[in-house]
Formats: structure tokens, C-alpha cells, sequence
């Protein structure tokens, strides 16, 4: 992989974010029937048919491209999906381990918006303005997503789980 243009440095990145997507599509299910609290369940399921309509729209960046999304893992979300899994496995009080599951969605959440902030930038210097709109609607709803959650924790999954 030689990175000599931001360019190249563009379609490395995406790759990656669209490695993340597809993680947490497989992992978005699992948070969802572990989830106890009808709110964050519904609050998971609605962020999966986000992420889907995300990576459709990666893979339609990708053909705008004339580019291949394979060929990346994103490592950093391996990590923070293997740390959702060990909350689901949890032995844990079920309110708390709500809250856990919240602040495990957060942290990918917050790496995708550093993601999407980062490459929405890129696309909009390299003149794929385009580009730039479709991952500007991903970054949107991944704040969105940040928000509704820290709303739920803060309205009613933190005082129940104390």
C-alpha cells in the first residue's frame, strides 16, 4: 500500500470505515438482544439500519471511485467490538450492564465520527464533492446516534443501573 497522494491516503481510510461498518452491522444485533431496557433496544436496531444504509453508501463511494472496498480490517474496531462482546457475556445486573453495553456503543460511535469528520474533510479538499455529501449523511447520523444514546443513559439507564 503506497500512500502518496491524499488521494491514496482517501481510499485507505474508507476501506477502513467500511471494514468498521460491516463489523458493527454483525455486532449491532447481538447489543440489541442483550439490551434489557426497551429504549436502547429500539435504539440499537434503529442505528443497524443506519449502518446498513452506511455501508451502502461506502460501497457506492467506492464505485464512484472505480475502487474496491476490500482489502482492509479495521483493528481499532475489532478491539472495540470484542469489548461490546465481553459487556453482552458480562455476569452483570441487567440495568448495568445497559449502561455498559451504552458506553461500549459510544466509543465506536466516537470513532466513527472522528472517521467520517476526518474523510468527509478529504473528499471535500480533493473536489469529491459528492463523495463529501454522501459521508457527511453518515458523520450526521453518527452524532445523532452519540446524542440519542448519552440522552437515554443520562434520562433513565444510569439512575437505574445505580
Amino acid at each position: 500500500m503506497a500512500l502518496n497522494t491524499l488521494q491514496d491516503l482517501l481510499v485507505e481510510e474508507l476501506k477502513d470505515t467500511y471494514s468498521a461498518e460491516t463489523q458493527i452491522a454483525q455486532a449491532l444485533p447481538k447489543m440489541a438482544q442483550a439490551a434489557t431496557s426497551p429504549q436502547l433496544k429500539a435504539a440499537f436496531e434503529k442505528h443497524l439500519i443506519e449502518t446498513q444504509n452506511q455501508v451502502k453508501r461506502l460501497e457506492q463511494i467506492f464505485q464512484h471511485l472505480g475502487e474496491s472496498p476490500e482489502g482492509n480490517t479495521c483493528e481499532a474496531t475489532e478491539g472495540l467490538v470484542k469489548e461490546g462482546k465481553e459487556m453482552i457475556e458480562a455476569d452483570a445486573d441487567p440495568q448495568v450492564k445497559d449502561a455498559g453495553l451504552i458506553a461500549s456503543a459510544q466509543k465506536v460511535e466516537h470513532y466513527e465520527i472522528a472517521s467520517y469528520g476526518t474523510l468527509t474533510t478529504w473528499a471535500k479538499e480533493l473536489g469529491h464533492h459528492e463523495i463529501a455529501d454522501l459521508l457527511g449523511q453518515s458523520l450526521n447520523e453518527e452524532e445523532l446516534t452519540d446524542k440519542a444514546l448519552s440522552q437515554l443513559a443520562e434520562s433513565r439507564v444510569n439512575a437505574m443501573a445505580e
